[in-house]
């Protein structure tokens, strides 16, 4: 019996059109918790970047943060999984090299190399993020969780031939984000989970985008948005409407939870 919600925010939670949770997800989500549902959140964003689920704040049991390489319940932190030097050296000369953009997450500080006017366009306008980036060189001396460069397809493919221990997962055209080899989402609902006391076998995972496979193949029952790309869709057991035709919560009446 499904005991935990994981949810994506961009795409799933949130629509790319309002940057806002719409209001027939906030009241499905109060109905969820009412019967005793526990409600997680699996992202691609980092902590600081975390800025659009005020609507259901009171709602969130834990977070699964920067595409499973951080999970967060209360004041706790763990499952960490940082990327190695060598592998992070590579990522920031190659976006040097061909003069792309990208953003920087460290443990506690965020930066960038090369900021641009794409930048701007998909992160701080498209993304809705009004965000100080902190010095690189801080950001440098800190375990870095997620680099996400402004590649394109075959630029990262020719990055990721040179790594040795990473994986890449694209969610936007724009750009891909990075991550140590054991960081995926699916991988922390697992680790959520043994902390939670959860059983795996007690979740479902909604999502819409390339970094959602994991977690919506690891998850008991894995919901695709309607508006997610075909490769989520052939994941998931069950495919919903999109988020701006009440996904959410059309899933949970059809799965009776609500």
């Amino acid at each position: 019996m499904t005991q935990a919600l994981f949810f994506d925010i961009d795409g799933t939670l949130v629509s790319f059109k309002t940057h806002r949770i719409p209001d027939s997800t906030v009241e499905a989500l109060r109905q969820a918790k009412a019967r005793g549902l526990r409600v997680y959140i699996s992202t691609g964003r980092p902590v600081g970047f975390i800025n659009n689920l005020g609507q259901i704040a009171d709602l969130i049991d834990g977070y699964i943060t920067t595409t499973g390489a951080l999970c967060i319940v209360g004041q706790e932190r763990f499952g960490l999984h940082s990327i190695e030097p060598h592998d992070a050296e590579t990522i920031i000369a190659a976006c040097r090299e061909w003069g792309k953009s990208c953003v920087v997450v460290g443990e506690e500080h965020i930066a960038v190399v090369n900021d641009s006017d794409e930048l701007t366009r998909q992160f701080r306008e498209g993304l809705n993020l009004d965000f100080d980036f902190a010095p690189l060189a801080t950001a440098l001396r800190e375990p870095l969780l997620q680099l996400s460069p402004f590649f394109t397809a075959e630029e990262e493919a020719t990055v990721m031939s040179r790594l040795k221990a990473c994986s890449s997962s694209r969610w936007h055209p724009a750009f891909t984000d990075i991550t140590h080899r054991d960081a995926d989402k699916g991988k922390a609902l697992l680790t959520l989970c043994r902390h939670e006391g959860i059983d795996p076998r007690d979740t479902m995972a909604f999502g819409d985008g390339g970094n959602d496979i994991p977690i919506i193949r690891q998850a008991a029952i894995g919901v695709a948005m309607g508006n997610a790309s075909d490769e989520v869709k052939g994941a998931a057991d069950h495919i919903t409407t999109s988020v701006d035709d009440e996904g959410v919560a059309r899933a949970l009446r059809h799965f009776h939870l609500i």
